[in-house]
């Protein structure tokens, strides 16, 4: 980190020692490059670039241009539909690095409406530059800056609804009832509940005394629920300055209806500012500011959890007051007491088992508000040093951004009650009444879970550029770049410094070369070993311009390949040291319960790890070619990218290359093998963008095709397995590993001729499963590769019709080749847990030819809940995204008024899942639904 600093201070004090030296030459600068529209100029690495020089690896979307035809309310939402490289991941590679204007920020604390464009650097060479932590990525999001002419204001606001897609489907309290008995039987045990229980249950007659709760009633959830949003921009400026500041706010509600739960929100209020000076015909400035406050207020109830959880037989949450006996004063007079009486008719039941429900903590339990402020600041500074040497620059950034979040509420007590009920001359009745609880409001608000998060940004280059005899096109850049967070509750701050260096050439701007390197430094590393070089070459050859090209059908035609080193650090982290500092030291401590032989049996010594003075950073080597282009007079345009990647020198505990008496087995373990630089990853694939534009009459039409395939798989692994199929060298990274299924055990006489089943009592009716190594029992040695859990095809559809002032926007996204499991407390039904409608497909002696469930069980079902191809379904799916269809106003009809332009817009957001397993991608459990939206709004300039 000292080295950056000194280049720093060296490079500002020889920027402005020059400074008043008057200009001999004058050049375009940074305040020319501006007016070019934003399609021409792209944000990479430290510059912007016209879009005509890009190299490969580099995607942009105009997001100006996006938001007059698809509104969306999160800044990263569009990227894997318009540009190809990108599946919440970038070619494989997840922990891609955000930067905003040049700052390492969040995605999701800048708005759609507020960006200019995006830009996403997949290859190594477009993301060297930025240092070790940007090594698996960068989207780069650009805001908009304010332009030279009069005050411009732009007033957005929209309101929706959004609409639950599905709920899971429960079984009522009869249902659940007669099931959990046949459970019992299929354990050997007694049933549980009487016949005439379970008609009282189902008869409806009395729910305050045999109830059935099911929390998806719409007593409990509304239909829909808002969202809206107001949002303000103001831009403008001269010359000299040019300004641009945006405001809104937006606030959203949930589905609950229940008692405190009708006043649950989110909401955000924001304002940004950003501005341009030219304070010097040499000297630009950039001065940008933004506040955010985050608002969530919810009642204080796990309502989805229980949801998952609570039987519907358990409890009632409600009871009316007219059940209590008329001469049960004292049961009456204890209710009444109560500090909660809904509508005066109403206490909270409850049970020893079940002494609070979920509808009593909606109304009683209290609150928490959960509050996040935040504010970032970044200026930058560009000095035009024509003075000293025609086209050298020196620009310097600075930004710090400080976000605190903390939780405020009040936690109150309640009593419930749990009624003994009777019949008396055939009405039931509440003869005595036991109490759990008591009504406790404290005065005193809560202030926890306090956190905060403080990061800074600096760096300073010097930036070469010159073209000789119109031909010769030269930039060279040297830099200094380093960024650090602190987060409350780690030790060590997340840090990033390194020097870059770019050396780029081309020659009519038809043959290219780039060079570029970094030199990191990383304290996650020993002394010595600290300090790397990352080297990246690039060339591109653009066909286009080609004397034999000249009567082709293509306008344009870039072939680039690429190949790069990129040492980074993002990977040196431990199960036990998410940081990742010291992970090179030994760890010794005593107190252990054995000891070693020289020591007599008396004190203790533990070894956690032994030291590797050796360890080094993980290496991503790469290769990729791209291929981009137009034909037909930009007819059809398109962006194709390969690439080939490693990830080597993965940290790992080798047992393979140490002695077995390295560890000490039983309890407490101990071990001196060291963490050591040996797993090795690959990703190999191609992403794409194609994109054809067309008119047919009147209406203008434009397709867009893009996505990504890659494989990913483990080169290289410190294993020692006793059957190959149990390696995962050569298999995917993201995968499922588990049994292979045989259908179910249909008596006993197929269990006693099976392999021994180790995982727990197996009865007629539980699965059974291949035995992969013949040594008759079936074990985790008998776990296979089951198939990717991530979808390593994936591909974006968007299409826009637009005629006259009337403009259709849809796009979807395809997802092929991922696996699924069905695996959470919905499918995995077992002990005491709630009972969804899959149980009803069971296997029983008279459906075993048709069943598709195991036997019920009251144990842990361990032979049956586990992984496996049973519960594994193809996840393969289009999803309808977005369909919206604006209208702009004709500028007649605006004439002679102070509205410059006035569109109006309704969409629909995440419309349809076309898919064989739909119903389960669609289910949510345990948490709030997945839901469409529906969206009217306009956009007015004035």
């Amino acid at each position: 980190m000292k080295h950056i600093y000194k280049g720093l201070v060296f490079c500002a004090a020889f920027a402005f020692a020059h400074t008043h030296i008057a200009a001999q030459e004058t050049l375009v600068d940074l305040l020319e490059a501006t007016k070019a529209d934003s399609l021409q100029k792209v944000q990479v690495a430290f510059r912007s670039l016209d879009r005509s020089d890009l190299l490969g690896g580099v995607s942009v979307i105009d997001m100006k241009a996006m938001s007059e035809k698809a509104y969306t309310n999160y800044s990263l939402s569009l990227v894997d539909n318009v540009v190809g490289g990108f599946n919440g991941n970038i070619w494989g590679n997840s922990e891609y690095l955000v930067m905003v204007d040049g700052m390492v920020r969040d995605a999701n604390n800048v708005l759609p409406h507020e960006i200019d464009q995006i830009t996403l650097l997949k290859g190594a060479s477009a993301v060297v530059l930025y240092g070790p932590r940007a090594a698996k990525g960068v989207i780069s999001i650009t805001t908009k800056r304010g332009k030279v002419g009069d005050l411009r204001i732009n007033v957005n606001a929209n309101t929706g609804f959004y609409t639950p897609k599905s709920y899971p489907k429960y079984l009522g309290s009869a249902e659940y009832m007669s099931l959990y008995n046949e459970a019992r039987v299929n354990d050997g045990l007694a049933a549980n509940y009487s016949q005439e229980a379970i008609y009282n249950h189902a008869s409806g007659l009395n729910p305050y005394r045999y109830p059935d709760f099911d929390m998806y009633s719409s007593d409990y959830l509304k239909k829909t629920y808002n969202r809206s949003e107001a949002v303000a921009e103001i831009s403008g400026g001269n010359e000299k300055v040019k300004y641009y500041t945006s405001t809104g706010y937006y606030r959203e509600s949930s589905l609950l209806k229940v008692g405190n739960t009708e006043d649950n929100y989110n909401s955000r209020f924001f304002v940004r500012g950003n501005v341009d000076m030219q304070l010097h015909k040499l000297i630009t400035a950039q001065a940008d500011a933004n506040v955010t406050f985050y608002d969530s207020y919810a009642a204080s109830v796990d309502w989805w959890g229980q949801a998952a959880t609570l039987r519907p037989h358990l409890v009632s949450p409600f009871i009316p007051l007219s059940y209590i006996e008329e001469t049960d004063q004292n049961s009456l007079n204890a209710v009444l007491n109560s500090s909660y009486i809904k509508d005066g008719k109403y206490f909270f039941g409850g049970t020893q088992q079940n002494p609070t429900n979920p509808v009593a903590d909606a109304y009683a339990a209290g609150d928490s508000k959960f509050v996040s402020r935040q504010f970032q600041f970044n200026t930058r500074f560009d000095i035009n040093l024509s003075p000293l040497l025609k086209g050298l620059y020196f620009r310097a950034k600075y930004g710090i951004d400080y976000a605190s979040t903390y939780n405020q509420g009040y936690t109150s007590k309640y009593a419930t009650f749990s009624p003994v009920w009777t019949n008396y001359n055939g009405k039931d009745v509440i003869a005595s009444i036991t109490q759990y609880g008591k009504d406790e409001k404290s005065g005193s608000e809560n202030i926890d879970n306090s956190a905060y998060r403080y990061t800074y940004n600096v760096s300073g280059q010097f930036d070469y550029q010159r073209t000789i005899n119109a031909d010769h096109n030269l930039f060279a850049m040297i830099l200094a770049n380093a960024w650090q967070t602190q987060r409350s509750g780690h030790y060590h701050r997340t840090t990033n410094a390194n020097l870059g260096f770019q050396a780029s050439y081309n020659y009519q701007h038809r043959y290219y070369a780039d060079f570029s390197v970094a030199m990191p430094y990383s304290t996650k590393l020993p002394e010595g070993k600290r300090i790397a070089y990352s080297p990246t070459v690039t060339l591109g050859w653009n066909l286009a311009k080609e004397s034999f090209m000249e009567n082709s059908i293509f306008d344009d035609l870039m072939l680039t390949a690429s190949a790069g080193i990129i040492n980074q650090d993002l990977d040196i982290t431990a199960s036990d040291n998410e940081d990742g500092y010291y992970l090179y030291k030994a760890v010794i401590q005593s107190g252990g319960w054995y000891s070693w032989g020289d020591n007599g049996g008396l004190a203790a010594t533990e070894f956690q790890r032994g030291n590797n003075p050796d360890m080094t950073y993980v290496k991503r080597k790469e290769l990729t070619a791209g291929l981009r282009g137009s034909m037909w007079d930009k007819l059809i345009s398109f962006d194709v990218n390969f690439f080939t990647s490693k990830m080597d020198g993965g940290l790992v505990r080798t047992n393979s290359l140490y002695p077995n008496y390295f560890t000490q087995t039983g309890y407490p373990s101990s071990s001196i093998i060291p963490y050591v630089n040996f797993n090795v990853d690959q990703r190999t694939g191609f992403d794409f963008s194609v994109y054809t534009n067309k008119k047919v009459g009147e209406v203008e039409l434009t397709l867009g095709v893009s996505g990504m395939y890659y494989k990913s798989i483990a080169k290289k692994r410190d294993e020692n397995v006793e059957f190959d199929y149990l390696s995962a060298v050569g298999r995917a990274l993201n995968g499922h590993w588990g049994l292979q299924s045989e259908g179910f055990f249909q008596n006993q006489s197929e269990i006693d001729a099976a392999p021994d089943q180790t995982f727990g009592d197996v009865k007629p009716g539980d699965i059974r499963y291949k035995d992969q190594n013949n040594d008759n029992k079936i074990d985790n040695n008998d776990r296979v590769f089951l198939g990717r859990w991530d979808s390593p095809f994936m591909s974006g559809v968007n299409l826009t019709a637009k005629w006259r002032n009337f403009t259709l926007y849809a796009m979807g996204n395809l997802y092929m080749g991922g696996y699924g499991m069905k695996n959470n407390s919905y499918y995995w039904v077992k002990g005491d847990g709630k009972y969804s409608e899959v149980v009803r497909n069971r296997w029983t002696p008279e459906t075993a030819a048709t069943a598709t469930y195991p036997r019920l069980t009251t144990t842990d079902g361990a032979n049956n809940f586990r992984t496996s191809d049973f519960w594994m379904y193809k996840n393969d799916r289009f999803n309808l995204t977005q369909v919206q269809l604006t209208y702009q106003m004709p500028e007649k009809v605006l004439e002679g008024t102070f509205i410059k332009g006035l569109s109006f817009f309704a969409n629909a957001n995440n419309l349809l899942t076309i898919a064989k397993e739909r119903k389960a991608l669609e289910l949510n459990v345990g948490s709030a639904p997945q839901t469409r939206f529906y969206q009217l709004g306009f956009k007015g300039t004035f």
